[in-house]
């Protein structure tokens, strides 16, 4: 009789292997490397331009400074990469030329059809079990936006919007998205 045993990997050996391949975006899930296909053009296009509003906004006010898309160690065996993620000033000493070293301040996903139901609840909860404060969740193809705040350990909607209607979520109330500017145009 054989058995056959595979082990998980670590984030630390995740970390260590080399760039991603050409239009592949590699993260860390539970010990297993999922692999998921380049952004498409709508992804894209929210993200930039959601993007551009808040480094502006950021930089204007002094308030810290947006990523996007670098490896974050949430967990022994699980690497997350936010689609754009911010971490406030007082909170930049977390954020090294290698490495994040603590939860970002806001983790931004935008909903690819591939990670429609992950982006909803695993990562919701492994973000919430990592203490990341506020969590958005932007939807290009229903074109939809929601805002949550850590509360007690678990997120609650403090905030949504849809269509062409113009949103204020935390941890920025006073910057305006008017969200008919993410969307990919129809014809």
């Amino acid at each position: 009789m054989s058995i056959t045993t595979t082990s998980r990997m670590t984030a630390r050996e995740f970390m260590q292997l080399a760039e991603d391949p050409h239009e592949v975006r590699r993260e860390l899930v539970d010990g297993e490397i999922i692999a998921s296909p380049s952004p498409t053009p709508r992804h894209s296009a929210a993200d930039s331009i959601l993007r551009a509003m808040l480094v502006n906004h950021v930089r204007a006010n002094a308030l810290g400074r947006i990523f996007g898309d670098v490896d974050n160690v949430v967990s022994e065996f699980t690497v997350r990469r936010p689609d754009i993620f911010y971490f406030s000033t007082n909170r930049l000493h977390l954020v090294t030329a290698d490495a994040i070293k603590g939860p970002p301040d806001l983790c931004i996903e935008i909903i690819s059809p591939s990670s429609h139901r992950t982006d909803r609840s695993k990562t919701l909860l492994e973000y919430a079990a990592f203490g990341v404060a506020y969590y958005w969740i932007i939807d290009p193809k229903a074109k939809t936006a929601e805002a949550f705040a850590l509360v007690d350990g678990r997120y609650a909607l403090t905030g949504n919007g849809s269509g062409d209607q113009t949103v204020h979520f935390s941890p920025f109330p006073e910057l305006e998205i008017p969200l008919g500017e993410l969307w990919w145009p129809e014809k």
